[in-house]
């Protein structure tokens, strides 16, 4: 029977499969490359609000903590958004005719709430309880960046599966003394690693590292 395909095609066809692996290998990194690019995970881009709230003014200008508007971190999965009464309660008295806040004023004489842009906006399939990673000594700068340098909120981390893992699987890099949780400016006493106080907190808060799927997605 005569031959129907030249010989040249056997390697053809290998180099078909070849570049077919490699296509597919490349289409995976790019599909991997923009899922954890801050396209999509708004890392690094500062939101734009209703009224231009600055964490920098309130905590590195006025000494402001962090539990003062946020008032059930402690307590509660939610840290929680201020309502206007706590706004208002400074700001009836100081720059209480400014036009950038007259939103804020709005929201008390119409007694509609105010509406936030969610910076740290997790999936709903993704399970986060605020107090008890406070209780377990998980610093408020360690997600949420250096919020006190920050004239627009923004978001540090990725927020992806694998930087809450990372934190999961060596909690002893990422942990500090509970009562330092909302100081934004704690640092490593004098002659103390990371490494040597982790593991002592840890042990000491019963910390254990925690990775099944059940844990976060419930």
């Amino acid at each position: 029977m005569a031959q129907i395909f030249h010989s040249s095609a056997n390697a053809y066809a290998k180099l078909s499969i070849v570049f077919g692996a490699l296509l597919v290998f490349l289409l995976g990194w790019l599909a991997l490359a923009i899922g954890e690019s801050p396209y999509v995970t708004r890392q690094d881009i500062p939101r734009e609000q209703n009224v231009p709230f600055s964490h920098k003014h309130h905590i590195n200008g006025l000494g402001i903590d962090c539990r003062y508007c946020h008032t059930s971190v402690e307590e509660s999965a939610f840290a929680g958004i201020p309502p206007t009464e706590t706004c208002m309660s400074c700001h009836s008295q100081i720059w209480a005719e400014a036009p950038m806040l007259e939103p804020v004023r709005a929201s008390w004489r119409d007694e509609t709430p105010l509406e936030w842009t969610r910076v740290h906006d997790l999936p709903d399939f993704a399970y986060f309880n605020h107090s008890v990673h406070v209780k377990k000594g998980v610093g408020c700068v360690t997600c949420h960046g250096q919020v006190d340098q920050m004239p627009l909120i923004r978001q540090t981390a990725t927020l992806l599966m694998g930087w809450c893992i990372e934190c999961h699987r060596n909690p002893e890099q990422y942990v500090r003394p509970r009562e330092e949780v909302f100081n934004v400016n704690w640092t490593l006493p004098e002659g103390t690693s990371q490494e040597e106080l982790g593991r002592r907190l840890v042990e000491d808060y019963d910390i254990r590292s925690l990775q099944s799927c059940s844990i976060c997605h419930r």
